[in-house]
């Protein structure tokens, strides 16, 4: 979709709608604040409850649009609400961008900007669609993952591809540090891909069939560590769900967190049964190799180095998750 000729470089600044709510999107945000172009509205999941006392806490994205006085706006729900894309009208947008906004875009929004909606999704597209395309990338152990800036479409991250970047998954990195990597990775591509989409200059791709796969939204009960799986395996698992929901285990019948992990060779002990303890860390037998533990937490404690945590305590012995 070919913009107008006065929404492109060296013309009048665009009109640009921004779409975003987790911290992933804030990068972004401050990319497209910072550029000529008016950011006319910044569209954020409602405010909802968190922490201990349940109070009601704004995005980091609405949070950020506020510091930079951007105005805001947070329907429940972007289907079958006439004042929503009424409101949108009226905005008279050239582009929408999105990022981890969390709510679909139903063809009545799509259409509406004149440049189309682009979408920033944290993957290299199309392995890894969904929503938790980072946790699956170190899950099943690939060795590169990226950003890929695309048209949005109906159907879930399926879209034409613009422009992607790479970025290599070290052999400990957890998701939060490429999460934050990928953000201001994202973020590049954004302002090096923007006015060749507001000039009809960028090269839409579309996906390949193959490789196609879907990272689905992450489940809290998937926390809970099996210690029959390898221990290669289980240190994907504690990487990915750091820092959140956090991997997680029971010792003397207590939630036990795993933080940061390392596999070994050998062992052929029961599964889950602690090894060896000591000042490198605390030993557990999978079923495949050993897991050293290196960070952990007891419920209701903080987070210690796991041969901290060993110090007078007597664990080899005993038997993790049961």
């Amino acid at each position: 979709m070919p913009p107008p000729a006065a929404a492109g470089e060296g013309s009048r600044p665009a009109r640009v709608v921004f779409a975003g709510s987790p911290a992933f999107a804030v990068p972004a945000l401050e990319c497209l604040a910072a550029t000529r172009h008016q950011v006319v509205a910044v569209f954020t999941q409602p405010d909802r409850p968190a922490g201990r006392g349940r109070a009601l806490q704004a995005s980091p994205v609405k949070q950020r649009a506020l510091a930079l006085g951007l105005p805001v706006l947070q329907p429940q729900s972007l289907k079958h609400d006439a004042s929503v894309s009424g409101a949108l009208r009226a905005l008279a947008p050239d582009l929408i961008v999105v990022v981890a906004y969390g709510l679909l875009l139903p063809r009545a929004v799509l259409d509406i900007p004149r440049c189309g909606c682009v979408n920033l999704h944290a993957s290299l597209l199309p392995r890894w669609r969904g929503a938790a395309p980072i946790q699956a990338a170190v899950l099943a152990g690939d060795a590169r993952t990226g950003v890929a800036l695309m048209r949005l479409e109906e159907g879930l991250d399926t879209g034409p591809v613009a422009a992607v970047r790479e970025l290599a998954i070290g052999a400990r990195d957890t998701a939060g540090e490429l999460h934050d990597r990928l953000a201001v990775l994202g973020a590049q591509l954004l302002a090096a891909e923007l006015e060749a989409i507001l000039t009809g200059r960028a090269v839409f791709t579309a996906q390949a069939a193959a490789g196609a796969c879907y990272a689905p939204k992450l489940d809290k009960a998937e926390a809970r560590v099996d210690w029959r799986e390898s221990a290669v395996t289980l240190d994907r698992r504690i990487r990915a769900y750091n820092p959140w929901p956090v991997a997680e285990t029971l010792l003397d019948g207590a939630q036990f967190r795993l933080w940061r992990a390392e596999p070994l060779p050998g062992g052929s002990a029961p599964p889950g049964s602690v090894v060896a303890a000591g000042d490198a860390g605390v030993d557990v037998q999978t079923g495949d190799g050993i897991l050293r533990l290196l960070e952990v937490q007891l419920a209701g404690r903080q987070r210690l180095a796991a041969g901290e945590f060993a110090r007078g305590r007597r664990l080899v012995g005993e038997v993790l998750g049961s």
